[in-house]
């Protein structure tokens, strides 16, 4: 009886200690985290959460993502849909466009879906009300090899051509193009003098090597450009390409007519590249050495008035790079003035690498590798977030590369299905995570209650618990979060005293007059640290892997 008494109270125990820690919905919570509300997508719902992992606002659509979602200034929805379209079948594709108001009314649909045209991965919302559509159009068998392509590179017989098209919404559910951008129109190649576009390649990298596989099949998606973002400031549009490991950039002060040709706009381009990075392969400036974007997601100018405003920061996936991690890069593309890239003959594009890059390479293989979608965010108190979007993980560093926050998106993508904490999803693939500030006038006047976490048999006694600060210790950092071993406590007050206590509440560790502490015999968790300088406290969450 006593033996069957103990292995029952071992069991609870277990038990406790497996569920005591959130595995979905906000697993971490500090006060170092930026105080903000995430919008992300999933199946037919999109989501608006405060950190604790409340729905704060909740829109419904009949259709699954395809794949953009944005929040607006004036409350509204901007998102991208999937629907059905036999003649293109790739990752990313979508082919509607749909806006909501605050309340989850439709008001705005658009089919940009037909025989021969497709949306795919983003939308943009200009500030004049436009919206910038991604998609692909198909050049014919005849159409690719008379642009310059090799046949034997033509293994499905024809070609995807990306497009960028600026729309103006007309009613409730029509819209007219009135900018247009083709890649089609900036091609070069070597391969054929009797073909269009034949040149020298490596003088010519403001245009694109029809030719050029980044070691790819010759499938006719051959570009997967998968993300587009605009800066309003420069009016310049910002291009990902997956397969070829690239970002590329864009004059969008231009007519339709001379984004079709090599002249015209600001900077007297064209429709031409501005700018490219991360491949310098592409147009023969440089070797597999040379390369530093592998299947890239969300390149993006960082807005003005953040940290590092007018970089680019960007989801380097790490996809085909051995050994297989993530990371998040920033770049400063060298200029002679706003939006004027600087490029010396015969050279690879600046800068040789990035300023900043987060990696997780504590463990091989990296516990941080997403191959596919994903995105990293600047925040404005200098912290970023980060999307990773294959196992649907949001989390936020500071500037110690400390994780401060992380959420895992509890909804299974391809059915909807809503998980219970505890349980570990592994189809919550999340295309991307967007933190809005508290300030954006988007929320002018809204009720922001905060309802139910989405998960099922929630449980926040945990994030309400985390970073609970009684009083304020000055300047206090701790790094590295998480960590394997030895933990870092950083102030410009003297630590008297650090306790360590487990998720059930109980201290399992005290130390003395050191801002160092071992936590490499413990099990992998999160722990509390109660950090006590004279009379001041602060409660500090660790994640131990």
């Amino acid at each position: 009886m006593k033996k069957q008494l103990l292995t029952l109270i071992l069991f609870q125990l277990v038990a406790s200690l497996s569920y005591s820690q959130n595995t979905i919905g906000t697993v971490l919570n500090t006060e170092d985290a930026y105080n903000g509300y995430t919008l992300f997508t999933s199946a037919n719902e999109t989501y608006l959460i405060n950190n604790c992992g409340e729905v704060i606002n909740q829109w419904t659509s009949t259709f699954p993502p395809g794949n953009a979602v944005y929040l607006l200034e004036d409350g509204s929805l901007l998102r991208a849909c999937r629907i059905n379209n036999p003649n293109f079948n790739f990752g990313g594709s979508g082919g509607r466009i749909e806006k909501y108001n605050w309340e989850g009314n439709l008001i705005w649909e658009y089919d940009y879906s037909s025989t021969t045209i497709l949306q795919h991965h983003d939308v943009f919302p200009m500030p004049n009300g436009n919206v910038l559509v991604l998609a692909v159009t198909e050049m014919t068998n005849a159409q690719a090899i008379q642009a310059g392509r090799n046949p034997a590179l033509l293994t499905e017989g024809t070609l995807y051509n990306e497009q960028v098209v600026e729309l103006q919404p007309v009613g409730s559910n029509n819209a007219t193009i009135v900018w247009q951008w083709d890649a089609k129109d900036h091609l070069i190649q070597d391969f054929d003098i009797t073909k269009n576009n034949f040149g020298v390649v490596e003088n010519s990298p403001e245009r694109l090597d029809v030719n050029f596989l980044n070691g790819g099949g010759g499938n006719k998606n051959w570009l997967h450009v998968n993300s587009m973002q605009y800066d309003a400031a420069l009016d310049q549009i910002v291009l990902s390409s997956r397969n070829l490991s690239e970002l590329w950039i864009i004059d969008h002060s231009t007519t339709t007519q001379e984004a079709a040709s090599s002249l015209g706009g600001t900077y007297g381009k064209g429709g031409d590249f501005l700018y490219r990075w991360g491949n310098p392969q592409a147009y023969k400036q440089g070797t597999e050495v040379d390369r530093k974007l592998f299947g890239q997601h969300y390149p993006h100018f960082i807005p003005n008035g953040l940290l590092d405003a007018g970089k680019i920061i960007i989801f380097n996936n790490g996809n085909g790079r051995t050994p297989l991690y993530s990371e998040v890069d920033i770049i400063n593309p060298p200029t002679t003035s706003p939006g004027v890239y600087t490029y010396t003959p015969n050279t690879a594009y600046g800068p040789i690498a990035p300023d900043f890059i987060y990696s997780d390479l504590s463990n091989t293989p990296s516990d941080f590798y997403s191959a596919i979608v994903s995105s990293a965010q600047r925040l404005p108190n200098d912290n970023i977030l980060i999307c990773e979007g294959r196992d649907g993980r949001f989390f936020e560093i500071d500037d110690t590369n400390s994780i401060v926050w992380e959420y895992v998106n509890p909804v299974d993508t391809n059915n909807g299905f809503i998980h219970t904490q505890g349980d570990h999803p592994t189809t919550n693939l999340t295309f991307r995570a967007i933190k809005y500030a508290p300030d954006y006038p988007a929320f002018t006047g809204r009720d922001l209650t905060p309802g139910n976490p989405i998960e099922l048999n929630p449980d926040l006694s945990d994030c309400n618990n985390l970073g609970v600060t009684d009083l304020s210790i000055s300047n206090l950092k701790i790094y590295p979060n998480p960590t394997t071993s030895f933990v870092t406590i950083n102030s410009t007050s003297i630590i008297d005293k650090i306790d360590v206590y487990n998720l059930l509440g109980s201290k399992i560790h005290t130390t003395t007059n050191t801002n160092t502490l071992d936590l490499s015999k413990y099990n992998s968790g999160i722990y509390t640290l109660k950090i006590h300088s004279g009379n001041q406290l602060v409660n500090k969450k660790i994640i131990k892997h």
